[in-house]
Order: structure tokens, then C-alpha cells, then sequence
């Protein structure tokens, strides 16, 4: 199942209020359900979480970038570098490799910014506009999610 249909339904279920979501192509199976709160706490609108299951496999992943919580620092402001997709982040090219940018960096649009693994592929990110990486948000080899942002260009 591709990233995209699974964004939908991911919104779907966002939009409808509906509680679970089951879907079953083949062997493919997804499962997306609103978390509900924890006893004792005020119920606010959960975040839905998605199960997919495949052969052998199980994976999970949330409907996109955590919250910033009280006390935390907001990220600076600039234009957000979003990953488009689920995967593992690498600021290189192989282990031990010098890293596509580093902080301060000017970089230019269509520009290498890191590599997200994604299903035995590696997907090359790249700048979509011209400017300087202000700050890195992801450390290397730390699982990402969809729109879950990576960098910050000033």
C-alpha cells in the first residue's frame, strides 16, 4: 500500500471522527484507530495511529509530527524541510561518509540534503529552495514519519 492512500485514510479517519479503520488488500493489511486518552485524563481529539501488517511484518506510525509540549522550545522560525515520507534519515551517504550539509551550510534548490531508507530504497531529499541549513531536527539513522520536519532553512 503506498504512501499516499495511506495519508488519505489516515485523514479520513481524522475527518470522520470514526473510531478504527480496517482495510485489506491481498495480503496487506492496515488497521488505523484514534487512540483514545487515558483514564482519569479530559478527553481531547486523539491522534490516530496506524497498524500495517504484512507478511512476516508488522510496522507502526503516527498521522505526523508530535506536538511540541509545554515547556519545550518551539523550532526556529524558517522554511520547514518535511519528510515526504516514512523511513530512516541519514545526513550521509554511507556510515562514515562526510554528511550531505551541515548547520550553516548554504545550500541551493535541488541540492542532496540526506537520504530517508524507505523499504530497501534510498531516497535522496533535496532542498526545495535556495538558502542556509539553520538547524538539523533528526538525528542520524532515527526513524522519521510523513511531514515529520528534518531541516530548517533560513
Amino acid at each position: 500500500m503506498d504512501l499516499r492512500k495511506l495519508k488519505t485514510l489516515i485523514d479520513l479517519v481524522q475527518q470522520s471522527g470514526i473510531a478504527e479503520l480496517e482495510i485489506t488488500e491481498g495480503e496487506e493489511k492496515v488497521r488505523i484507530s484514534r487512540g483514545g486518552p487515558a483514564a482519569g485524563t479530559p478527553a481531547t481529539a486523539p491522534v490516530p495511529q496506524v497498524v500495517t501488517v504484512t507478511p512476516g511484518a508488522a510496522a507502526k506510525a503516527s498521522a505526523g509530527p508530535a506536538p511540541v509540549a509545554e515547556g519545550e522550545a518551539a523550532p526556529p522560525e524558517g522554511h520547514v524541510i518535511r519528510s515526504p515520507m516514512v523511513g530512516t534519515f541519514y545526513r550521509a551517504s554511507a556510515p562514515g561518509a562526510k554528511p550531505f550539509v551541515e548547520v550553516g551550510q548554504a545550500v541551493k534548490a535541488g541540492e542532496t540534503l540526506c537520504i530517508i531508507e524507505a523499504m530497501k530504497l534510498l531516497n535522496e531529499i533535496e532542498a526545495d529552495r535556495d538558502g542556509v541549513v539553520k538547524t538539523i531536527l533528526v538525528e542520524n539513522g532515527q526513524p522519521v514519519e510523513y511531514g515529520e520536519p528534518l531541516f530548517i532553512l533560513g
